[in-house]
């Protein structure tokens, strides 16, 4: 009886050690398809998650995030892109939003299903996202940076560009820890 104890308390353990961390713990379907991403498969990576549109004044920051992903995917580093329409400056057909992104910016980071990203209506994900950081999005291109331990989360402004030092200190001390 005490050995099935041990073993079942180190199953307990060992489970506990693997588990997802809770603001990963989500699965989103990709953008324009039926197929999902479960966001665990991000753990221990520096995630920089961004609510984006396609008629925006910051849809420009699309150039600079794929920059910055070609210059740090290989450092368990990636990109999560989430269309909105909250603030009513993305098409409504998700194939639009597909095409645009790969045809006019190249994108290839991953982009996620179209998504309330603010109020009671957003998604779970983006919910975590706005208590662990205190901030909800403002408007489109706000940033969030997710720490590898999945436990520290940083907002960032539309303002604040893809190849701004404040937002590339970051990620390097992140990826680097």
């Amino acid at each position: 009886m005490l050995k099935a104890n041990a073993l079942l308390a180190l199953f307990i353990f060992t489970s506990f050690l693997e588990a997802c961390p809770n603001i990963l713990n989500h699965k989103i379907n990709l953008l324009d398809s039926k197929e999902s991403l479960n966001l665990c498969e991000f753990e221990d990576s520096t995630l920089l998650v961004v609510n984006v549109a396609s008629r925006c004044g910051f849809t420009n920051q699309y150039a600079g995030l794929q920059k910055l992903y070609e210059k740090y995917k290989d450092k368990n580093f990636t990109i999560i892109g989430i269309p909105s329409r909250d603030f009513y400056q993305e098409f409504k057909d998700e194939s639009k939003v597909a095409e645009f992104c790969s045809t006019t910016y190249g994108v290839n980071f991953p982009m996620l299903k179209t998504s309330s990203v603010r109020g009671e209506n957003a998604h779970p994900f983006y919910k975590s996202l706005s208590v662990v950081s205190g901030m909800s999005p403002t408007w489109n291109f706000n940033k969030y940076l997710v720490s590898k331990n999945g436990i520290d989360v940083k907002f960032y402004s539309s303002g604040v560009r893809p190849d701004s030092p404040e937002l590339l200190n970051a990620i390097e001390e992140d990826i680097n820890s």
